[in-house]
């Protein structure tokens, strides 16, 4: 197979909807669980499950389009830009906005300075909570979202090595992607075995967990013109494959497969693109910003003035709001007029 074109590969899809979706899945389980809703009930344990295959189909996503952006970079440091630029400006605001309110109520220099320090460098379960934030609520987390940030910066840094090697495969390229593949799967089923207590869980959720679902979005990015032909082959065998990862822990394998099926088949069916970019491209930024607001929420009380619905409802308008500023203010300013997601808010708008 001829190497992919240097054009993005992606410019006409749903992938901006589908991020969006996935987003407003954590939201979801996040609006439940930081609200006690349904502690330890039904409801969030199903939403529990909702919120772990949309972090996963972040990465696929991730794969794909990441993947594509690297292949059209004119060099290393171009590529690095990109990804620095679309990432880090609006992760800082949501990192140092709580660290100003924290040292605002408490005068704790030391407790702020330290957040900003390790969560700056994503390093964020070295410095979770902040002095007089959220120290009464379910959880005393001031962003339990961003773990996957850290995944991400690890993927964007081993991508290029990842990309070179496929290619020096040449013919065994797909051979390359499988060994990927396996690789992540395997250390997510062996490190909780391997080592006990919480300590083996954790490692097993991090980069080489994840290994998996990036490798299907580089996949995806390779077999484009053919997933584009093939959709509804893609949605109904992602489906079935989903479907089998579910019913046994011994297919959990197949769920990376299966959701890369499902997302491709939603993303390249025939229709209206259905971008949600015509006002901005907001999805990064309710990822980033709803675990805080929702806990923001819960500290001053509102989850029983408001009752569930409302709390709920309350939210997802607030975190649109701030998603909203944070696209238009810090996100779109600091991307190249070149960039993907400038010009597909852009083209929504047409």
């Amino acid at each position: 197979m001829s190497e992919p074109a240097t054009v993005d590969p992606f410019a006409s899809n749903r992938f901006d909807l589908i991020r969006l979706l996935l987003a407003a899945g954590v939201f979801a389980f996040d609006a439940i669980a930081l609200g006690e809703v349904s502690p330890f009930g039904p409801l969030e344990r199903g939403l529990a499950l909702v919120a772990e295959m949309s972090v996963q189909g972040f990465f696929i996503v991730s794969g794909a389009l990441v993947a594509g952006s690297l292949a059209r970079a004119s060099s290393l440091a171009d590529y690095a830009g990109k990804r620095l630029r679309r990432l880090w400006p609006a992760y800082a605001v949501i990192i140092l906005i709580p660290a100003a309110i924290s040292f605002a109520l408490t005068q704790d220099r030391g407790g702020a300075l330290s957040y900003v320090l390790a969560n700056l460098s994503f390093l964020n379960f070295l410095e979770p909570g902040l002095p007089g934030l959220f120290e009464e609520n379910r959880f005393t987390e001031v962003n339990g979202a961003l773990w996957t940030l850290k995944i991400e910066v690890m993927f964007y840094l081993v991508l290029p090595l990842i990309l070179f090697v496929l290619t020096r495969l040449r013919g065994l390229w797909w051979l390359g992607i499988l060994v990927l593949y396996a690789f992540g799967e395997t250390w997510a089923a062996v490190l909780p075995r391997a080592l006990e207590g919480s300590l083996g869980l954790e490692l097993a959720r991090q980069l080489p967990g994840q290994l998996a679902y990036f490798a299907v979005g580089i996949a995806l990015w390779r077999l484009e013109p053919v997933l584009r032909r093939r959709w509804l082959t893609c949605a109904v065998l992602g489906a079935l494959l989903l479907g089998a990862s579910l019913t046994d822990p011994v297919l959990a394998p197949l769920r990376a497969l299966g959701l890369a099926g499902v997302i491709a088949g939603a993303a390249f069916a025939p229709g209206p693109a259905l971008s949600p970019a015509r006002f901005g491209d907001i999805s990064y930024g309710v990822y980033i910003t709803h675990f805080p607001i929702l806990q923001a929420m819960v500290a001053a009380g509102l989850t029983s003035k408001l009752g569930a619905a409302g709390f709920i409802g309350a939210g997802a308008l607030v975190v649109i709001a701030a998603s909203l500023a944070l696209w238009h203010l810090v996100e779109k300013p600091a991307l190249r007029p070149s960039s993907h997601y400038r010009l597909a808010a852009s083209e929504a708008k047409r």
